[in-house]
C-alpha cells in the first residue's frame, strides 16, 4: 500500500497508540484501536456492494464521531468520497449527485427524509436503524467482523468537493490520496502539531480545511473533538471540557464566539491552554483580531489563505499578526507564489497582478469540466518570462489562481480582488449567477434581478438582491421561498425593489452592479 494515503495513518496509530482517544464527542470516545476496527467494518462493507472501482460515495449528514468513521472507510476502499455539506437543499444535493453520477450516500436519520424527496435510486446506509430496508451503521458494527486489507495507491482520486466555479454552478474539484497526506503533513509542519494536541473539530466537512482537521489529527496520533458549533456558550465549554489546545477557524466563527456579552465570556485563564489558533477562508478584521487576543492570550495566531485548485498557498507567521494584518503572509513550504501581470512578467513590490501557485498541493482538476480546469491548470510555461525553464520539463502544472494581489517589499503577499465576481460570505463561495436563478425560476412575479454583494466585516461580505416586478412583493415573502432552493448562507440579507434595473452601456444584456451597489451603499 502507498505511503501516501490516509489510510495508512489510521492503520499505524492503531498499532503505535492502540488505547489513546482518536475521537471525542461530549461524553462519547473512540480510541485509535476502535477507531480502526469500525472503519474496517464499514469498509468491508462497502466493498461488499461490488461498485465499479472510482464509484462516487456521497456523505450527507450531520456532524459526529459516524461522520468521521464513514469518511475514513470511504479513504480505505477504491471508491471517491464525495462531500455534501448538511446545509445544502434537497435539490442542491440532486445536482451534485447526477453532476458525479453517485452511486451511494451514508446519511443519518435527520437527513435520510432529503434523500428520500429527492428519489436517490443508489445504495442509502444510515448510521442509526430507521428502515428495515436500509443498512445501518448499528448493524454493520454488530455483524460485520471478518478481516479487512486494502490496497491504495496515492495518486488515485480519493476525495470530490463542490465549490462554485466560474459559471456560477457548482464544481467539483477532484483531490488525490496523495495530496490529503501532503495536506497534514505541511500543516503539521508550520503549525508544529504534537502529539499531546486535542484538536477542535468545529469546522464542517465538506471542504478540505475542515477535512484536514481528520488529517492532522491522525498525522501525530493527537485527539480530534468535535463540537457541533451553536451557542458560544457551549463552544467555550467545549475549549475548556476538552482541553483544546488547537482551534482551526474560519472568520465567522470568531464573530460568533464573541457575539455575547462580555460578562459571559470565560476568563483569559481558562482559556490558556489554548497554543494555537488557525483562520481560513475570509479577511480577519481587526476586531477578530483584538478578541482573540484579548481572550487568548497563550495562542499564536496563524491567518491562511488558501486556493480551491490547491490545499493551501499562504500563511502569515503569527510574529508578524499586529506588524501587518492585512497581509496573507508568504508561501507555505514547498510552495512558489508569483505575482505576474498581463503580460506574464513579475509585479514589482506594491503592484498588483495575478497570484501563480507553483509546486505542492496542486489539485487534480474540476471534474467533468474541462473549461474550468483549462482556465485554472496551466503548464508552466505561463512562468516563462519570470523563472528560468532551461532543461526542465513542459509539462509541470500550476495554478492561475484568478486572485489578484500585490507583494510588498519584504515579499509579504497582500489580497485585492478576485478576477470573478464571486461571493465570500460566512467562509463559503456564492455564485452570484445561481442565486439570481433560484429567484427567476422560483419566483414568477419577479421580472429582473441582480444579485452582488457589499462589505460586511462580521461575514466578509453581504449578500444583496435588487429586483424589479409589476409591484413590489415582501421581503419576507421572498426570503421564504428562497430558503426552500438555497443553503442558509446563500440567503441575501438586503433585499431591494426597484422599477427596473440600469443596464451597461457597453452591452445592454448584462445589469449595471456596480451602479446598484453605488446606490445601496449611499443609503446605508
Amino acid at each position: 500500500m502507498s505511503i501516501n494515503c490516509i489510510r495508512r495513518l489510521i492503520e499505524d496509530a492503531a498499532i503505535s497508540h492502540p488505547n489513546k482517544n482518536a475521537l471525542v464527542l461530549n461524553e462519547k470516545s473512540l480510541t485509535y484501536s476502535d477507531l480502526l476496527t469500525k472503519v474496517n467494518q464499514v469498509a468491508f462493507y462497502l466493498n461488499e456492494l461490488d461498485l465499479p472501482k472510482g464509484s462516487r460515495i456521497g456523505i450527507y449528514s450531520n456532524k459526529g464521531i459516524e461522520q468521521v468513521i464513514a469518511i475514513l472507510s470511504i479513504l480505505s476502499t477504491d471508491y471517491v468520497l464525495v462531500t455534501l455539506t448538511k446545509l445544502l437543499k434537497p435539490e442542491q444535493v440532486e445536482y451534485i449527485i447526477k453532476d458525479c453520477d453517485i452511486k451511494c450516500i451514508i446519511t443519518d436519520k435527520l437527513k435520510l427524509e432529503s434523500i428520500e424527496e429527492i428519489k436517490f435510486d443508489g445504495h442509502i446506509i444510515s448510521y442509526e436503524t430507521t428502515h428495515k430496508d436500509i443498512p445501518s451503521f448499528e448493524e454493520i458494527f454488530k455483524y460485520y467482523n471478518k478481516p479487512y486489507t486494502c490496497q491504495i495507491n496515492g495518486h488515485d482520486n480519493a476525495v470530490i468537493t463542490y465549490s462554485f466555479g466560474i459559471t456560477g454552478t457548482p464544481k467539483g474539484i477532484v483531490i488525490s490520496h496523495r495530496n490529503l497526506i501532503d495536506s497534514a503533513r505541511v500543516v503539521s509542519h508550520y503549525l508544529s502539531l504534537e502529539e499531546d494536541d486535542v484538536i477542535s473539530g468545529i469546522l464542517l466537512f465538506n471542504l478540505d480545511y475542515g477535512l484536514n482537521q481528520i488529517f492532522c489529527s491522525l498525522y501525530k496520533r493527537a485527539t480530534l473533538a468535535l463540537h457541533r458549533f451553536i451557542l458560544a456558550s457551549d463552544f467555550f465549554n467545549h475549549l475548556i471540557n476538552d482541553n483544546v489546545t488547537v482551534i482551526p477557524l474560519m472568520p465567522i466563527n470568531i464573530t460568533q464566539m464573541f457575539d455575547e456579552d462580555s460578562h459571559r465570556l470565560p476568563s483569559a485563564e481558562l482559556l490558556a491552554n489554548v497554543r494555537i489558533i488557525t483562520s481560513s477562508g475570509g479577511n480577519v478584521t481587526p476586531k477578530m483580531l483584538t478578541d482573540v487576543q484579548k481572550y487568548f492570550t497563550s495562542a499564536k495566531f496563524f491567518s491562511m489563505h488558501g486556493l480551491t485548485e490547491a490545499f493551501r498557498s499562504t500563511y502569515l507567521d503569527p510574529s508578524q499578526i499586529n506588524i501587518r494584518p492585512t497581509s496573507i503572509g508568504k508561501s507555505i513550504p514547498d510552495v512558489e507564489l508569483y505575482v505576474i501581470d498581463e503580460e506574464g512578467k513579475e509585479c514589482e513590490p506594491r503592484v498588483v497582478g495575478e497570484l501563480i501557485h507553483r509546486g505542492g498541493y496542486i489539485y487534480k482538476g474540476f471534474w467533468n469540466a474541462p473549461l474550468e480546469t483549462e482556465q485554472r491548470f496551466k503548464s508552466i510555461d505561463i512562468l516563462k518570462n519570470v523563472i528560468n525553464l532551461e532543461g526542465q520539463l513542459r509539462d509541470e502544472v500550476v495554478v492561475k489562481t484568478g486572485d489578484y494581489v500585490y507583494k510588498d517589499e519584504e515579499g509579504y503577499i497582500y489580497f485585492v480582488s478576485r478576477h470573478d465576481d464571486m461571493i465570500k460570505t460566512r467562509g463559503f463561495r456564492v455564485s452570484p449567477f445561481e442565486v439570481e436563478s433560484v429567484v427567476i425560476n422560483n419566483i414568477p412575479q419577479i421580472e429582473q434581478c441582480a444579485v452582488f454583494s457589499i462589505d460586511n466585516p462580521d461575514i466578509e461580505e453581504e449578500i444583496v438582491l435588487v429586483y424589479s416586478a409589476r409591484s413590489e412583493l415582501s421581503a419576507k415573502e421572498i426570503t421564504f421561498e428562497l430558503k426552500k432552493h438555497l443553503a442558509s448562507y446563500m440567503i441575501p440579507s438586503k433585499i431591494v425593489y426597484k422599477k427596473s434595473l440600469p443596464l451597461i452601456p457597453s452591452d445592454k444584456n448584462k445589469f449595471n452592479k456596480q451602479e446598484l451597489k453605488k446606490e445601496i451603499l449611499e443609503t446605508i
